[in-house]
């Protein structure tokens, strides 16, 4: 059995899904349900009692060792996190409090567990941290992709919560011995993306006919890799990787932001044209750029294809015509989260950053 956190989140959902398509291995299923974790990611495993879904969160020490003791899991997937650079900059002290204190807490609870078990089981037990590309900071345009040894220097709240919660993990590994694995993956895309981010916001402002908002001038550049993608490769790294080491996930896909809204304007032109026969580009609005947006995000992936064997099966283009139509295919899951509380956030976003 293994334990994921964050499993009803983009990512977490993403994983728990493809790992009991794929597998028999129980999945307890740890999730707070904030903005970004949605049941509805999951109904695909309604009444499947190979997933044992809590209701809980990371920081609650009590409610950890209960599920580590009775269920005795052979790995955690720590995929908890707040992870919008937007919200980061409104309400920094929630990334401290997830991202970090919740961090050490299951830390604890997990050195416990693990300093308990009999001695086949703790050599065998992983503790895999899902991390980001953003605590490297940012890169020029000619300078080399991110590699595993790059320093650290996160630009945002959010990127710096997820720095001090990388060196956490790492501190468990040297100072206390727990088998630690962090992976660090560059901007994912994909089914159940909640749509605050670029690629679901375009989508779904598009088809709404709203103005399609793009920070600065659009030039921005990030990997792209497609959500399963990242999936496989955080089972490949849990099967096979060196304990301690650090794996960096990427899709070899850089693209400036405003080349990604209008492919996804393209595609939507030939998938659900508008009713006035208008490209979807006519939407798009230039908005102040955010602070401290980092220039260009980077990953040189070739560590884990090295030493692990893994790469991408998507390129962008596969990956982005997935997505596009998954989410023409799933209004209703769309309307879904599209709340109140979501309308209010991307209306005080935005409307800060006038045309």
């Amino acid at each position: 059995m293994i334990l994921v956190t964050g499993g009803a989140g983009f990512i977490g959902a993403n994983f728990v899904n493809d790992w009991l398509a794929q597998s028999d291995e129980p999945v307890i299923n740890l999730d707070l349900l904030t903005y970004a974790g949605n049941p509805e990611n999951l109904a695909a495993l309604t009444n499947d009692p190979r997933h044992i879904f809590v209701h809980g969160d990371i920081g609650d020490t009590a409610l950890l060792t209960r599920l580590l003791t009775e269920h005795q899991p052979r790995a955690i997937l720590n995929f908890a996190a707040e992870s919008h650079v937007d919200r980061s900059i409104h309400a920094p002290e929630d990334f401290v409090q997830t991202n970090v204190v919740g961090t050490f807490r299951l830390l604890e609870a997990v050195r416990t567990y693990w300093t308990g078990l009999p001695a086949e089981a703790k050599q065998a037990f992983r503790f895999l941290h899902v991390s980001t590309d953003e605590v490297y900071g940012s890169l020029a345009k000619t300078e080399p992709a991110f590699t595993e040894t790059h320093r650290y220097e996160p630009n945002s709240p959010y990127s710096a919560s997820k720095a001090a919660s990388d060196h956490l993990v790492r501190a468990y590994h040297h100072t206390y011995g727990m088998p630690v694995l962090t992976t660090n993956c560059s901007n994912n895309y994909g089914p159940y993306h909640f749509p605050e981010k670029l690629i679901p916001l375009m989508i779904v402002n598009a088809l709404a006919g709203k103005a399609l908002p793009v920070y600065g001038d659009g030039q921005q550049i990030r990997d792209w890799l497609y959500v399963k993608d990242h999936c496989s490769a955080i089972r490949r790294v849990l099967e096979a990787g060196q304990v301690g080491e650090v794996y960096n996930v990427g899709g070899w896909n850089e693209k400036p932001n405003i080349e990604i809204v209008h492919t996804v304007c393209a595609l939507l032109d030939g998938l659900r044209g508008r009713a006035d026969s208008k490209s979807y580009t006519e939407q798009i609005t230039y908005v102040t750029d955010r602070p401290g947006h980092d220039r260009r995000y980077a990953i040189d992936a070739s560590k884990i294809e090295r030493e692990l064997g893994w790469k991408p099966a998507e390129t962008f283009d596969t990956g982005i015509r997935k997505t596009v139509a998954w989410y023409l295919d799933n209004q209703d899951w769309v309307a879904n989260v599209q709340s109140g509380s979501y309308r209010a956030w991307v209306e005080k976003n935005y409307a800060e950053r006038a045309a």
